[in-house]
């Protein structure tokens, strides 16, 4: 029998990605940003640079560092330089109002802001608010009164003083969108994000040959790890710093690109480009998609038309981010398209490695898989958050009963595959009955002048509420509103059309495109042709 005292066990942490990755592909190119390229060697050394920069100005282990940038090769290094060195990352939404942001730095305590040259205005201009700020580092760009962030990397040695890393320690602080109230600032672990890596790997291979694109932003429940995701395999992160599609497919075709990952409302930028901008697509990318239902349609456009791979999961910042995956079965392949696209739009079932999941009713009984009763998801395990970060309150309400209650509405199907049909909040009580946002959307997808559509309900005298489309049409179509309701009457129950319509230019989104439905039901949107 081997001693307990002379087992040495390895926290799990993401860090192990970088010490491996450092040892194996020292000379495998890392990052591509611009002009700017960086092997693993020279891109962990220019984060040990930082570590010890951090160091210097004071950082110590627990002190919280925060940043504001968008897809840039120093966000990344901000993802190993920051925790190897016990300190918390604190990645904020760039696209927040300066207040906003000014309660994220005072909230989440930020010893160090570290802003892009884009943004260094916006945090002068709330620096009294923010009084516990003992330095700003201009990432980009220079300002008066702060620090250059090359200048200090350059000046150190790549040595700083590693603590021990324990895989319970908090690595990151994630702000949620704070749609009606105050941004709740979840606190992920190293155990919680390495655990999702590992997932992710199993149910979405890649190896040392994949060449990843960020159409997703860096800040968004750290681009869903996939920070560390394609480190751990070596792979080469190819950094795009706003998501412009003619852009997107010039990188996809100059720099080889095998994956990428990107909410809904990105595949309908990218599916509806202009030839010009598309150019010759590159076939055979592997797409994954997240951050809200995806309509049938749009995954049969992109799968049909760009010859991509797509794979669907669902999750939330709360849970690092994954826990479920539209996994594909050998039977699913013999269905015709459009079937399978309405399979792949389902949120599948628990990741290996995120822990379990139910759909419970108002009594936490598991509802039947009969593809109809509504409940809502839970989950405990591997990835759930070690709570809101000096929030008590929220952090036992959000997990009573021992499990995180997701407020996201669902069904399961015999296939034990689970379908999201909206948020709670969401769902539109008409007559007594209920009606999916979700279903309504997905069905008016596939008109041919529809390019994006959100549903939500409206006061009504005599139905208590009864759902009203905001529809954005494709370029060059015209389209009425009758057209509308006749195509919804046709593909669904009546009950379930939308009574009212409004054309709008585009509709109001948070920075990581989740459809802002709260502002629609406020009146808030510029309200069209009804």
């Amino acid at each position: 029998m081997v001693s307990s005292e002379t087992i040495v066990e390895t926290p799990l942490t993401p860090l192990e990605f970088l010490r491996r990755a450092r040892t194996l592909y020292p000379d495998r190119e890392a990052v591509i940003d611009g002009a700017s390229r960086f092997t693993y060697g020279e891109f962990f050394a220019r984060c040990d640079r930082w570590s010890a920069a951090l160091q210097r100005l004071g950082v110590a282990r627990g002190d919280r560092v925060a940043y504001i940038s968008p897809n840039t090769h120093a966000q990344l290094e901000s993802f190993y330089a920051v925790p190897q060195i016990g300190a918390v990352l604190v990645p904020i939404n760039f696209r927040l109002t300066a207040d906003e942001i000014a309660y994220i730095i005072r909230h989440s305590g930020a010893k160090v802001v570290c802003a892009h040259a884009d943004y260094l205005e916006a945090v002068d201009g709330v620096r009294e608010s923010c009084p516990d700020v003992v330095h700003r580092v201009a990432l980009e760009g220079t300002r008066e009164g702060w620090l250059d962030y090359e200048a200090l990397a350059a000046a150190e040695e790549p040595a700083f003083d590693a603590p021990a890393i324990d895989e319970n320690d908090l690595l990151t602080i994630n702000y949620t969108s704070g749609t009606t109230s105050r941004p709740k600032g979840v606190m992920i672990t190293h155990r919680n994000a390495y655990m999702n890596v590992v997932g992710t790997l199993i149910h979405w291979p890649m190896t040392c040959e994949a060449r990843y694109l960020w159409t997703l932003p860096m800040f968004h429940a750290n681009g869903w790890t996939f920070t560390w995701t394609v480190t751990a395999a070596g792979g080469a992160h190819v950094c795009l710093r706003a998501v412009d599609p003619a852009l997107a497919f010039r990188l996809l075709r100059d720099e080889s690109v095998t994956h990428l990952c990107a909410a809904p409302t990105v595949l309908i930028m990218l599916a509806t480009a202009p030839p010009g901008d598309r150019g010759e697509v590159r076939r055979g990318v592997k797409v994954m998609t997240a951050g809200a239902p995806p309509a049938a349609a749009t995954i049969q456009r992109v799968e049909d038309e760009f010859g991509w791979e797509l794979i669907h999961v669902y999750g939330l910042t709360e849970t690092a981010p994954f826990i479920t995956v539209c996994e594909p079965r050998p039977e699913h392949r013999e269905r015709p398209a459009a079937e399978r696209a309405t399979l792949k739009a389902r949120q599948g079932v628990e990741l290996i490695t995120s822990g379990e999941l139910r759909v419970v009713d108002d009594n936490d009984a598991e509802v039947p898989r009969d593809g109809a009763t509504l409940g809502e998801i839970v989950v405990r395990g591997n990835v759930v958050m070690a709570g809101y970060y000096n929030d008590p309150d929220a952090t036992a309400k959000a997990m009573r009963g021992g499990w995180f209650h997701s407020g996201d509405a669902a069904v399961v199907h015999p296939d034990g595959y689970l379908e999201i049909r909206d948020r709670f909040k969401d769902v539109i009580i008409s007559g007594g009955e209920n009606i999916s946002s979700v279903e309504v959307e997905g069905v008016l997808m596939r008109h041919p002048a529809v390019r994006e559509i959100a549903v939500v309900g409206v006061p009504d005298e005599r139905w208590g509420e009864t759902p009203h489309a905001f529809v954005v049409v494709n370029d060059g179509a015209s389209c009425a509103a009758d057209d509308i309701i006749a195509y919804a009457r046709e593909h669904m129950a009546h009950f379930k059309a939308p009574r009212k319509v409004s054309f709008v230019d585009q509709l109001p989104k948070t920075a990581t495109g989740k459809i802002q439905k709260y502002v629609l039901r406020q009146g808030r949107a510029a309200i069209g042709t009804q």
